[in-house]
This record gives C-alpha cells, sequence and structure tokens, in this order.
C-alpha cells in the first residue's frame, strides 16, 4: 500500500516536469528579451520602450492564459448523471445483460443525452458510475470523466475540456505572437552579432539563442494551433476528429456542426469584446450541446419506451445468453 502511494506521488511529480521546462524556458526568454536586448543591446531610448511595453502585453497575455488552461479544473457531470443508489444496486445485481441495457435505458431517458455507443448502447462510465453526457469522456491520466473532454495536454498537466478549451486556445495564439514578436525584433541584432557588429559576447549568446528558440518554438505552435483553429471551425474535439460521434441514427462527423460562426459563439461565446481575454464566455454548461440535424422523431429523448425495448432486446437471439450480445459498451 505505502509501495503504491509513493509511487503515485512520484507519478503525480514527474507530470508536473513539462511546465517545468515551459515555465523555465519563458523565465529565461523575459531575461534575454529584457536585460540583455532592451536593457543592454538597444541604444535608442524610443525603441527600447516601444519594444519592452509591446513585449510585456504579449507576455502578460501569454503568462494568463497559460495559468488559465493549467489551473482550470475540468468540470465534471451535473449529479443527475450519477446512478442513484437505487439504480447501482439494481444495475449491479442484474446479471444479464439485456436487462442491464434496459435499466441504462430508462434511466438514460430522464436526461438530454444523444451519442450512442459503435453498437448502439448507452454511454456508461464503470469506473465513475454514471451516463455520459454528450462528448463528455473518461481521462485515465485525471480518472474522471469530463465534459466535452478534447484531450489530456502534459504541457499543462491537465485536461483539456469545456472549461478551459478557450483559455488552451488563447494560450496557443498569444504562445505564437510571442515567439512572432521575438523572432522579429530580435532578427535585426541577430544579424549585427553575427556579423561582428556587436560584440558583447554575453549578450550575443543571449540573443543568438533566443532566435533559434522563438523560431522553433513558432514552427511547433504554429501547426498545432491551426489544427486546432481547424476544429474549432467545424465544432469537433481532437477526440471527435479521430472516432466520430454516433447518434441514434448512426455516426455523423458533423453532428455537432452548425456553421463557421456558430461554432466560434459556442467556444467563444456571443460577446466579441471577451473572445480575446482569458474570461470564461463559452456558451452553455457543458452538458448538452445543439446538433446539426436530429429531427425530433431521432431524438432518444423523445422516444418510448417500446422502441428502446425493440432496439435492446426484442432484436437479440433469444437462445443467446453470451456476453457478446451486449450492446452497452461501457467506456472508460
Amino acid at each position: 500500500m505505502a509501495l503504491s502511494r509513493g509511487l503515485r506521488c512520484c507519478q503525480r511529480a514527474f507530470a508536473w516536469l513539462p511546465v517545468l521546462i515551459i515555465a523555465l524556458v519563458v523565465l529565461w526568454s523575459y531575461y534575454a528579451y529584457v536585460c540583455e536586448l532592451c536593457l543592454v543591446t538597444l541604444s535608442n531610448p524610443v525603441e527600447k520602450v516601444a519594444y519592452l511595453t509591446i513585449f510585456h502585453i504579449l507576455f502578460v497575455l501569454f503568462v494568463w492564459t497559460y495559468w488559465k488552461s493549467i489551473f482550470t479544473l475540468p468540470v465534471q457531470p451535473g449529479k443527475k448523471y450519477h446512478m442513484s443508489y437505487a439504480d447501482k444496486e439494481r444495475y449491479e445485481n442484474e446479471e444479464r445483460p439485456e436487462v442491464q441495457r434496459q435499466i441504462l435505458a430508462e434511466i438514460a431517458r430522464k436526461l438530454p443525452v444523444y451519442t450512442r455507443t459503435g453498437n448502439g448502447g448507452i454511454r456508461f462510465c464503470d469506473r465513475c458510475q454514471l451516463i455520459k453526457p454528450d462528448r463528455c469522456h473518461h481521462c485515465t491520466v485525471c480518472a474522471i470523466c469530463v465534459l466535452k473532454m478534447d484531450h489530456h495536454c502534459p504541457w499543462v498537466n491537465n485536461c483539456i475540456g469545456f472549461s478551459n478549451y478557450k483559455f488552451f486556445l488563447l494560450f496557443l495564439a498569444y504562445s505564437l505572437l510571442y515567439c512572432l514578436y521575438i523572432a522579429a525584433t530580435v532578427f535585426k541584432y541577430f544579424i549585427k552579432y553575427w556579423t561582428g557588429e556587436l560584440t558583447n559576447g554575453r549578450s550575443k549568446f543571449h540573443v543568438l539563442f533566443l532566435l533559434f528558440v522563438a523560431v522553433m518554438f513558432f514552427v511547433s505552435l504554429m501547426f498545432l494551433f491551426g489544427y486546432h483553429c481547424w476544429l474549432v471551425s467545424r465544432n469537433r474535439s481532437t477526440l471527435e476528429a479521430f472516432s466520430a460521434p454516433v447518434f441514434q441514427n448512426g455516426p455523423d462527423k458533423n453532428g455537432f456542426n452548425l456553421g463557421f460562426v456558430k461554432n466560434l459563439q459556442q467556444v467563444f461565446g456571443e460577446e466579441k469584446k471577451l473572445w480575446l481575454l482569458p474570461i470564461a464566455s463559452s456558451q452553455g454548461d457543458g452538458h448538452f450541446f445543439p446538433m446539426r440535424a436530429l429531427c425530433e422523431a431521432q431524438n432518444p429523448l423523445l422516444a418510448n419506451e417500446e422502441q428502446w425495448e425493440d432496439d435492446g432486446i426484442d432484436e437479440e437471439p433469444h437462445d443467446s445468453g453470451e456476453a457478446s450480445s451486449l450492446a452497452i459498451e461501457r467506456e472508460t
């Protein structure tokens, strides 16, 4: 017991290593730009003030969005999605898969749940003992179900989901601008140090290395940010891009695609003045999302009990009691 507890503590501490690396690189970039470039290398006071002003604005936005991405806790499903004690007892004591399916179907009829597993079952998490809301997934690293989970990011040591996806996008955007601004303003002095026009040895090392690091991070972030911009424009998460969500009428990769403008509003909100600020403004509460083309007849909320029974019991062979007949896929 003590050994496993110690291993878990080591694992948690090790998970902060990528965040520590990013923090050290950012602190060094601040020192190299402010001290070695602006205070030591630059001689024009107007240029020095302009460089420092713009740099600090970008630095504050970058750090603020990074902080929000790290420390904004993922939102878990509400209590109504958890099984009651009576339902849990009834479900766990039932050995017949088809009856377990019916129990979950009865519970799901009371909830705004529209997506299914690949074989048409109710999305149920065995570990958290809850009916999964649409676009919710279980994170094995955080050991919780996360609303509108996108992915678990080691660079922020946090799950990216409904609560912090906007902050994560802004973090990528301001990281790009931060690296681009550093590269653009340092390049002239990089050339001067390279050709020998400037000779300060200590500042030369910082300025030369600062340009290489800024360009390297800019190229890496450009691809990642572009990919997430594409996801937002299609209203998909990273998980949904690899595996299309399944509705009652089958898989549909564009099931939540409402059009470019509405897709943006779902992540950033309707108030455009808040789009570029790391302030929570996403639409909804993460439990329900508007769908593109599901009519009322296709909504499981409006399906009657006979439809559930036809889908879940009557279609299965009466002479088969094997576990493979279970239509409920327990996702973890």
